[in-house]
């Protein structure tokens, strides 16, 4: 059995964040320093083994543009980064009063691989019902691990569906991360009954606060196929971002051989 811990979390994109009203930008109006703390917490993430409490794995979503050059430039030397950008470049709403500026407002799909762990990109898409979604699959020598984010409501489960013809096309282990936006319960319908989903303790913190929603509060997943989930834990992302952070060790067996 490999062991592995495997985190996700939506760091979301500036545009996103002032199009939807979020709380964010009114915490961090200056966005130069919110990506720095950012960084900084990513960095400290991936800063060591699995064992010494450090990440093998992390999945990013809503990486801006500029966010993605500052994790180059801050994140341990070991550490691989594999980026995909999706194809729509996001843009103020008019009338919208936008307090922070980007360099580069492009988003990003971002997987980040820790130091000793054979990794090859072998695919990244936007889902064709959303441009502004998508996923990262990347081999890791016998285990594949697709990094999404995935639209809310039936577009999402167009999405679910595609990225379960995706999990069937690999002949070994697979592990998933991301922003389902969904609950455990629809996303296992869509992606099949062997999966095994990392789950909280009872009391843990919502993956996505939320307040007056009726929308599910628990839509980050870590999930493996094939393998084994330990707990999730759900940590506090300290108002830098509308969503925590969820990682959980995780235990495959590589297969040797993958498509």
């Amino acid at each position: 059995m490999t062991a592995l811990r495997l985190t996700t979390w939506n760091l979301l994109h500036r545009v996103h964040a002032e199009n939807w009203g979020e709380e964010v930008p009114a915490r961090h109006p200056e966005e130069s320093r919110r990506i720095q703390a950012q960084s900084a917490r990513i960095a400290a993430l991936m800063g060591g083994s699995s064992l010494m409490g450090g990440s093998s794995l992390l999945g990013l979503q809503e990486v801006s543009g500029d966010q993605l050059a500052s994790l180059r430039a801050t994140l341990p030397s070991d550490v691989e980064l594999f980026s995909f950008r999706y194809p729509r470049r996001p843009r103020p709403r008019r009338g919208t009063r936008h307090r922070a500026t980007l360099e580069d407002p492009s988003e990003h799909l971002v997987t980040l691989i820790a130091g000793g762990i054979s990794a090859r990109a072998v695919e990244a898409q936007a889902f064709a019902e959303d441009p502004g979604k998508g996923f990262v699959a990347i081999d890791l020598g016998g285990v594949l691990m697709i990094n999404t984010h995935v639209s809310y409501g039936t577009r999402g489960r167009d999405q679910l569906a595609h990225l379960a013809r995706r999990i069937g096309r690999y002949s070994g282990p697979v592990v998933l991360c991301g922003d389902f936006n969904a609950d455990r319960e629809t996303v296992a319908a869509s992606l099949g009954p062997s999966l095994t989903f990392a789950r909280a303790a009872p009391g843990s913190l919502p993956t996505r606060p939320r307040h007056r929603s009726t929308k599910s509060d628990i839509i980050d997943h870590v999930i493996v196929d094939d393998g084994r989930a330990g707990a999730a834990t759900v940590l506090d992302a300290e108002g830098l971002s509308d969503h925590n952070i969820v990682t959980a060790d995780i235990e495959v067996v590589a297969a040797g051989h993958g498509e």
